[in-house]
């Protein structure tokens, strides 16, 4: 999610930069890692989707047709990888898409009560159980049957789609006899296993007030042992601990405050937490910005991940602050609107204009559909101070199937010792999102690693090449123009 202060734009700019994020959007989210678009604000790691690799997945069968499901691989922002499962298996993945962790209340396990057995099939296989013959014995793998990585991983996607997906695909069976054994002895015998913490959050993102306070506090959560505290402040801004004592490092419920001092100009200061940490295996992974399949972490090797905390100060009159959190159970998002200053603070919202009492606040419940995107802008009028921009992925979708004579692919040849499949269809890791409604195009690549994966890269390429053309015809037409008068 993005959270960004306009002090200074006109409303000519604003229209302007609004419609370039629709039209770039998604060139923007395409590429390597955009510019910081999650470092105010909770959640935990953000990382690049790179894809399904054919060494670490299989086939597995749904209904009557048959699907590429296993590990996927990510890049974590600030370095690292992590591997991941679907959990969410009627949405496609958006090819190269930027995913932030989340906690299980933010996402399609929201309202899952298997959301614990999920967390137990992943610390009970493939790879945190890398050893495959002892895996093979624990489920009770004879003779030549055999696990692979690739059997080992599609063996466990199809357990926890069981699980995560249980209307769309109960009937997940993956190709091979020990990839099938590995499945029920999962689904039959998963406990369940609590929430795992978050790798890195602060908690408000932002705080505001009056100088000669200690602005907050503000909550550090965290996975790792310690986490680095580098301050971003103005001279005699401190970052400090309850105390008033700076600080450099903190750890898991610290709480950290701004120390300004009484003589300190109206501004704002900052601090980035950092930490290095193995990110906690079943954590959610789930789209910034864009509808895109949910991941769920299933190993990490050590990972960076920073955020960063906003305090804003004032002399006189209002000191606002904001915040939101995705609310899965209620179906919207929940926006929290402060008042730190010592005079009432009026804001626009949806048309209408909300006033909050000097130390109060106020929060507003914006519903939104399941998988739909929301842009929540809050303004004093004429500027933008401050918007919110996401997808509410709350719950799985529904598969939507292949348009009608269209193929999928051949299944590839069994692995050795597997048994061969029987005849039919196999298609991406997710129904064809053709005639789903949304923007995605669907991959006619004979590559079948990346699970339902599409891209509009090629659309908002050809609209970009279409803007540039007009602008260049623009700029044709008024020289043109010009030279005509000059002449």
């Amino acid at each position: 999610m993005i959270s960004v202060r306009k002090r200074v734009i006109t409303r000519l700019a604003a229209t302007v930069v609004a419609s370039l994020m629709f039209v770039g959007g998604g060139i923007a989210t395409a590429g390597s890692a955009a510019a910081d678009e999650t470092a105010v604000g909770t959640g935990g790691t953000t990382a690049q989707l790179v894809g399904l690799a054919n060494d670490l997945s299989s086939t597995i069968k749904v209904g009557n047709k048959t699907y590429r499901g296993g590990l996927f691989t990510m890049n974590v922002d600030g370095g690292g990888t992590i591997k991941t499962y679907c959990i969410d298996f009627g949405t496609p993945t958006a090819r190269n898409a930027r995913y932030q962790e989340t906690a299980w209340g933010s996402s399609v396990l929201a309202a899952n009560p298997n959301a614990g057995k999920i967390h137990w099939i992943l610390q009970n296989s493939y790879p945190q159980v890398d050893d495959l013959n002892a895996l093979g014995q624990t489920v009770g793998l004879t003779g030549k049957e055999k696990l692979t990585p690739a059997t080992a991983a599609a063996g466990t996607q199809a357990a926890i789609w069981r699980y995560s997906d249980p209307q769309h695909a109960a009937s997940a069976t993956p190709t091979g006899k020990a990839a099938e054994k590995l499945t029920e002895y999962l689904y039959e015998n998963a406990g369940e296993i609590a929430e795992p913490e978050i790798s890195l959050e602060l908690t408000p993102p932002e705080v505001a007030g009056k100088p000669g306070q200690k602005l907050g506090p503000i909550g550090v959560k965290t996975s790792a042992g310690t986490v680095s505290i580098a301050p971003n402040t103005s001279a005699g801004v401190t970052v400090t601990d309850a105390s008033g004592s700076p600080v450099t490092e903190a750890v898991d419920g610290s709480e950290l405050y701004f120390d300004v001092p009484a003589d300190a100009a109206d501004g704002t200061a900052s601090f980035t937490a950092s930490a290095t940490l193995a990110a906690e295996v079943g954590r959610v992974f789930k789209g910034i910005h864009t509808k895109t399949q949910t991941m769920i972490l299933a190993g990490a090797s050590e990972v960076s991940t920073s955020k960063t905390a906003t305090a804003n100060w004032a002399s006189d009159g209002p000191a606002p602050t904001f915040s939101h959190q995705v609310d899965c159970v209620a179906g919207g998002v929940n926006l929290t609107v402060g008042n730190e200053g010592d005079q009432p603070f009026e804001f626009d919202f949806q048309g209408e204009t909300h006033t909050i009492p000097a130390g109060g606040t106020k929060d507003i419940f914006v519903p939104v559909e399941n998988k739909q995107e929301y842009h929540i802008v809050i303004t004093d009028g004429e500027e933008t101070l401050v918007e919110y921009h996401g997808v509410l992925d709350c719950e799985v979708s529904e598969p939507t199937p292949p348009a009608e004579g269209e193929e999928g692919q051949e299944t590839e040849e069994p692995a050795e010792g597997e048994e061969e499949a029987e005849e039919e269809t196999e298609t991406e890791n997710e129904p064809n999102p053709q005639g789903s409604g949304d923007d995605e195009v669907k991959d006619e690549s004979p590559n079948l690693a990346e699970t339902g994966s599409s891209s509009n890269v090629g659309m908002i390429a050809g609209i970009a090449i279409a803007l540039l053309a007009a602008g260049g015809a623009a700029m044709f037409f008024i020289r043109k123009r010009g030279a005509s008068s000059s002449s």
